[in-house]
């Protein structure tokens, strides 16, 4: 039978090794790649409103711009 510790502070077991939650090299790259053009679109978005309103057709030239797939 083995051993295990138990902790009651935690409710959980304990183990030797520390959990690992930090994402792989291209994961990290994915992301940062992701945030960059997150970033970029919201400027160029709020660049485009800067002198206009949020209406309807303002909304579907956003899309029209930003999100299409083309």
């Amino acid at each position: 039978m083995a051993y295990v510790p138990y902790t009651a502070e935690t409710r959980g077991f304990v183990t030797d090794k520390p959990e690992h939650n930090s994402s792989g090299f291209f994961r990290r790259l994915a992301n940062a790649i992701f945030v960059s053009r997150q970033r970029a679109v919201e400027r160029d978005i709020a660049r485009y409103l800067q002198n206009s309103k949020f209406t309807d057709e303002a909304e579907r030239e956003i899309e029209r711009r930003f999100f299409s797939t083309r």
